[in-house]
């Protein structure tokens, strides 16, 4: 069973879901710019525990009032902290790409608000060894939604994360991504609020992790990577902010969105993906 509940705050309501009633220690599961709706095929697969899952502040149910349209790392992670003192904390915490980010600065701030984070690929551009290039591309991608709209814009972010290893000349000599070949239109709707594709998320991708604090905290922290997407941007930067935090990712089932089943159109391996973070949380 699930019931769905509200955070109410001068800056904005925080939706959330709890999934199950089982006793012991909640499951967090938290994305970005990925809602709640995300979660829904691994929160099934977690029905022996009380699972919660949200949505980001100013995306899906949750509105802000803040009179802002970015997305920050250390806002957000606020947010999450009223959720986990919600539903009675500490939690265990899955968390990943934006969610991820979140959540380094989550155990940050609030450092008894988690017991396990695993942390999944957090997009960490400034930890890639061709930062600058990677930056590059990333501009070219904003610059290309903001002149053409959002099928372009989505043709170029998939250039750039299924690019194989470092963003080289080869990268950049490349022609621009024609939307059909992956379906998209080409035909500009004329909106540019997509939090993706766009320079709303520019925080989350500029967030540098505070070590000091996350090595002080009681957290147990685990860094995830996708054994299909090894080489390419996310799976690089999760090597990347593993190295940072004086670690070695620990590689799970599929790719980036391998807690999928399809439902967006990018299957994943959801149960062995579950399977490995059962094992890596030791439940």
């Amino acid at each position: 069973m699930k019931t769905t509940h509200v955070v109410h705050h001068a800056q904005a309501d925080i939706t959330y879901d709890v999934h199950g009633s089982a006793p012991g220690r909640p499951l967090l599961m938290i994305g970005q710019p990925m809602d709640a709706s995300g979660f829904r095929a691994l929160a099934a697969l977690f029905a022996d525990r009380t699972v919660v899952t949200y949505d980001p502040r100013g995306m899906g149910r949750s509105l802000r009032h803040d009179g802002r349209v970015d997305s920050s790392p250390e806002v957000q992670a606020g947010d999450v902290h009223a959720v986990i003192e919600a539903v009675g904390g500490p939690v265990d915490l899955f968390a990943s790409s934006g969610g991820a980010v979140t959540a380094l600065a989550l155990v940050a701030a609030y450092p008894d608000d988690v017991v396990t984070l695993v942390a999944h690929e957090p997009p960490l551009i400034d930890l890639l060894p061709d930062a600058e290039a990677a930056r590059r591309a990333s501009q070219v991608v904003q610059n290309t939604y903001a002149a053409k709209g959002w099928g372009h814009g989505m043709a170029a972010f998939i250039t750039l994360t299924s690019w194989q290893g470092e963003y080289t000349d080869a990268y950049f000599a490349q022609p621009a991504p024609d939307p059909a070949m992956f379906g998209m239109p080409a035909t500009d709707d004329g909106t540019r609020e997509d939090p993706l594709l766009s320079d709303r998320g520019a925080a989350i991708r500029d967030y540098r992790p505070d070590v000091k604090a996350l090595a002080a905290a009681p957290t147990r922290v685990v860094i995830a990577v996708g054994e299909e997407s090894r080489a390419t941007f996310t799976g690089r930067t999760a090597d990347g902010t593993a190295a940072f935090l004086g670690q070695e990712a620990v590689v799970f089932p599929s790719h980036h969105g391998g807690f999928l089943d399809g439902e967006f159109g990018w299957a994943g391996q959801p149960e062995a993906f579950a399977a490995k973070l059962r094992e890596v949380l030791g439940t």
